[in-house]
């Protein structure tokens, strides 16, 4: 089928397939019936079924291209690097890269879940409209994981309401014990997204600047339009 744009007889598909007609036709009833193809003046088309083959093609050398950026950029700052979108109410951690002398924290209580509690959380939260934000914590409220973790709803609201969106978003110790994160925010048209570092308690030092330097290397790649988000 992927050789005929405009579509083709059934036929003709058994010819160039090699198949007694027949079965051809037997094919064809199934695979219209289950929604890759499509019948239409007499021929055969890709159905909707297909098409949705296509796309979720296309999103995984989308995700597969993301995964080397972060790749390249974990091995470049030496620290693991996160990426997440907002999507439907809910945090979505898309892609993360890490190596086993800098391995990625440890998803102990759900990402998803506690959002108010790490930094790539709290980026995302703070990109949200009122609306979406008090929605998304009455969903899923704020608990403390650990002794440094905000304490309640309020306190979370204060703090991001008194964030500058310019600044990376910084959390130490609140989601896993001995360790901080710095995350940023990245534009990609009405969806929220942010990227994120992790670095042992011990080596905070090495936190802005490893942030700021992944702030680059994300920017010179938005500009090159490679960097794709929508996924």
């Amino acid at each position: 089928m992927g050789a005929h744009r405009d579509g083709a007889p059934a036929k003709q598909l058994a010819r160039e397939a090699g198949l007694p007609l027949p079965t051809a036709y037997h094919l064809l009833r199934t695979l219209t019936h289950e929604g890759y193809l499509r019948r239409e003046n007499g021929v055969f088309l890709f159905g909707s079924a297909a098409e949705r083959l296509v796309d979720d093609g296309a999103l995984q050398n989308r995700r597969s291209g993301m995964t080397q950026s972060l790749a390249r950029w974990s091995d470049i700052i030496g620290a693991p690097v996160y990426c997440a979108v907002y999507r439907e109410g809910e945090i979505e951690l898309v892609a993360v890269a890490d190596a086993p002398a800098a391995p990625a924290v440890e998803e102990w209580a759900s990402f998803r879940e506690t959002g108010h509690a790490h930094a790539i959380g709290q980026c995302l939260l703070g990109q949200l409209d009122e609306r979406a934000r008090e929605d998304h914590l009455d969903r899923h409220p704020v608990q403390p994981l650990t002794r440094y973790t905000v304490r309640d709803k309020s306190a979370l609201l204060e703090r991001l309401g008194s964030s500058s969106p310019m600044e990376p978003v910084i959390e130490r110790q609140e989601y896993a014990l001995g360790t901080v994160c710095a995350a940023i925010p990245i534009t990609a048209g009405f969806t929220a997204a942010a990227m994120a570092i992790s670095v042992p308690l011990d080596q905070e030092e090495q936190l802005l600047p490893a942030i700021e330097r992944l702030r680059g290397e994300v920017a010179s790649l938005l500009r090159s339009f490679v960097f794709s988000i929508s996924i």
